[in-house]
């Protein structure tokens, strides 16, 4: 008997991923030491606080039972957060967990697109925002984020025709992939846009802890006329260093919310109640370690970014996330070819900027997931190769 997946999945490739990956095992097993600053996963500990909450909460049984919606308290340390962290006074009934916002997102196109409604992206910009336009069926327009406009939404460009048939606007700063940071005056423009030509804003607030400079993150949401279009994706995974516990919401218009509830109350029986718990803990907990991780990426960035302008690798630096976006050395025009030269020839391993779209070839991204002095020596290594020769 003959098995084929469904079709839609004919969609998605691993292509590079695959092999880069295999590319870093196979030199792990020679041997060879590899730098691997390809996939964003911190290497911070989470708090003890945090932990500590999830383990007493795991020994009551009664917590090992379906959750089924968020707890009050949790529900409440989420707009007690918002309120304390952002100035931005938001309800429970504005609030809805999920598995990640790679999962939330993923969904999201399912809970509020019909087929041939119109979502905008940035290219570059992460995957998974394509995968929830993908699965709802939408018609999926790209909007190009180059650095001579600072890698900022350029709405001008766009069709009017595109804009009034347009759903959703993804928009994500700090951005990965491209590390750069929007201002408030940004978001206003486009809480305008989405007004003028009744779209909905969905923001992914996932490094707002992670920005540079003496820059202070923000919320979309304490933004007048947010709410009215829009909502955002707010996340614990980098701030916390949580990730594995999948710990995010969506947050912002009820009717959005709703909708996503609607989804999700299908296949899901809620967040894990000692999961919960850490989540409570987090938000209720002392803010010193997110500060000090910060200064700690700032640290890294100058470490890489100024390592690798000393070797004659013009590099600026990141604005904010925990990646740097590199433009290809000069006389380079392939970026995943360039990451697996990169890897073989120094055991440095990073993502090639076209798997974040196509305006994303021509650069590499770096994960800021060593030390500093092990991000100096990256670049050493790079320097003292023939890879900018």
């Amino acid at each position: 008997m003959e098995i084929r997946q469904a079709h839609r999945l004919d969609h998605f490739k691993t292509g590079i991923f695959a092999s880069l990956n295999a590319e870093k095992d196979k030199l792990i097993s020679e041997g060879r030491k590899v730098y691997n600053l390809f996939i964003g996963t911190p290497d911070f500990k989470p708090s003890e606080h945090v932990v500590n909450a999830l383990i007493e909460a795991a020994k009551d049984p009664e917590n090992w039972k379906y959750a089924l919606t968020e707890t009050q308290e949790l529900l409440d340390a989420v707009c007690s957060y918002y309120d304390s962290r952002f100035g931005t006074k938001i309800t429970p009934e504005m609030i809805t967990a999920v598995n990640g916002s790679q999962e939330g997102m993923s969904h999201l196109g399912l809970a509020i697109c019909n087929k041939g409604d119109v979502v905008l992206l940035p290219d570059p910009g992460y995957p998974v925002f394509e995968v929830g336009a993908y699965f709802g069926e939408a018609d999926i327009e790209f909007y190009p984020l180059v650095s001579e406009r600072g890698f900022m939404p350029a709405l001008d460009l766009i069709d009017e025709d595109i804009l009034r048939r347009a759903k959703y606007m993804v928009v994500s700063y700090p951005s990965n992939p491209v590390g750069a940071a929007a201002s408030k005056e940004v978001y206003l423009e486009l809480i305008e846009y989405a007004k003028k030509y009744d779209f909905i804003l969905i923001n992914d607030n996932a490094y707002s802890d992670i920005i540079f400079d003496g820059v202070e993150g923000f919320s979309f949401l304490s933004l007048p006329g947010a709410y009215e279009v829009g909502a955002e994706f707010f996340s614990l995974s980098k701030s916390f260093n949580v990730t594995g516990a999948r710990i995010s919401f969506l947050i912002g218009n009820t009717k959005i919310i709703n909708a996503l509830k609607l989804l999700r109350s299908q296949y899901d029986f809620g967040m894990f109640l000692p999961i919960q718990k850490a989540a409570v803990a987090a938000l209720s907990g002392p803010l010193d370690n997110v500060k000090e991780q910060c200064l700690e990426y700032q640290r890294r960035r100058d470490a890489l970014c100024g390592g690798l302008r000393k070797i004659g690798w013009n590099v600026p630096d990141s604005d904010g996330t925990m990646f740097v976006w590199a433009p290809l050395p000069e006389g380079f025009t392939d970026s995943a070819k360039f990451c697996r030269d990169l890897v073989s020839k120094t055991g440095v391993l990073c993502t090639p900027g076209s798997a974040f779209g196509p305006h994303g070839e021509g650069y590499v991204r770096f994960a800021l997931v060593l030390p500093p002095e092990e991000l100096e020596e990256v670049a050493k290594i790079i320097g003292e190769s023939d890879m900018l020769k």
